[in-house]
């Protein structure tokens, strides 16, 4: 071959690799331009960066700060407990609850004809049941039922139930006024006991028991002769087998308010009673001023005379009515 056939071919080819060598450069560049079209994905999260997240997190913090005077909205959260009390206990309109509170060697039942004959009258009527444990344990479960009532309330305890309408009525608002059916009512750091040695001692005094815990039992044999004398004798046997044992040191136990002291009070003596001394029945209604009322029966009156402990009761709630 030529020299200047050898110079052409060599021009020729240096043209060829300088096209291969655009061609390369140029691949790479329309390669890159395709990657955005093959991934979608990144374009709808492009928009979730600029999107409201930082905008909204701005006005998130503007509402902190007035939380931060949310202490004065949580100043009126504190009222709110306390308007529990004004709720359980407005003092307006007639008497129609009844709240009765039993005492020792008995459960809430032994009000069973009592409340029967107060439902009948139209009054709402609840029944405690002391656990008997001590005198904070009882006047905690009645303060629980006193609660619920929607209303000027009466407060009714018989027997050692006495002690626990003198301690839970003090203070309490919707309570208009306290019965005390053949029950204890105490003075100011005055116990049971106390009272009950005003007097020589009960016969049913005989008849009680402690046992190894601590807690005090009838004995089944004399419960209807010095308890409920007055009581079929088949009833009586029934009431001593479901009989509420009382801890012992209930009965030495004082209180530290006293309700009669502030409301007004009526009081059932039982003039044939043998577990507390009617004597001392009439001293305790006599030191309170109460309204008196005499019934010949047995110390379980709300059992033997259930209708004329109810109109008791009733007769009460009226004359506060009234007052209202």
């Amino acid at each position: 071959m030529s020299p200047k056939r050898l110079l052409c071919a060599a021009a020729l080819c240096l043209c060829f690799a300088a096209a291969g060598a655009l061609a390369q450069t140029a691949a790479p560049t329309a390669e890159p331009a395709a990657e955005p079209a093959d991934m979608p994905g990144m374009e709808s999260s492009a928009p979730e960066a600029p999107e409201p997240p930082p905008p909204p997190a701005a006005p998130a913090v503007v509402p902190a700060t007035p939380a931060a005077t949310a202490p004065t909205p949580a100043a009126p959260a504190a009222p709110t407990a306390s308007a529990a009390k004004p709720r359980a206990a407005p003092m307006t309109g007639p008497v129609h609850n009844v709240v009765l509170v039993h005492g020792a060697f008995v459960d809430g039942s032994s009000w069973n004809g009592v409340v029967a004959k107060l439902q009948q009258k139209g009054y709402h009527v609840s029944s405690v049941q002391n656990p008997l444990t001590s005198l904070a344990d009882d006047v905690a479960a009645t303060r629980r039922v006193l609660a619920r009532q929607n209303g000027p309330t009466i407060l009714v305890g018989h027997s050692w139930g006495g002690v626990v309408i003198t301690e839970a009525g003090a203070n309490a608002p919707n309570v208009a006024g306290l019965v005390y059916v053949a029950a204890i009512a105490p003075d100011l750091h005055e116990s049971t006991m106390d009272l009950m040695k005003r007097a020589a001692p009960a016969p049913a005094g005989q008849a009680i028991t402690a046992d190894s815990t601590g807690f005090l039992w009838l004995d089944r044999s004399k419960y209807h002769a010095d308890f409920a004398a007055d009581v079929p004798e088949n009833l009586t046997r029934v009431l001593s087998a479901a009989q509420q044992p009382i801890s012992a040191r209930a009965f030495s136990e004082t209180v530290s308010q006293v309700a009669w002291r502030e409301k007004p009070s009526w009081y059932i003596v039982t003039t044939r009673d043998r577990a507390i001394s009617p004597e001392v029945e009439q001293f305790m209604a006599n030191r309170m001023g109460a309204k008196i009322v005499p019934i010949s029966s047995s110390h379980l009156v709300p059992v033997s005379h259930a209708g004329a402990v109810a109109d008791v009761i009733d007769r009460a709630a009226r004359e506060l009515s009234r007052q209202q």
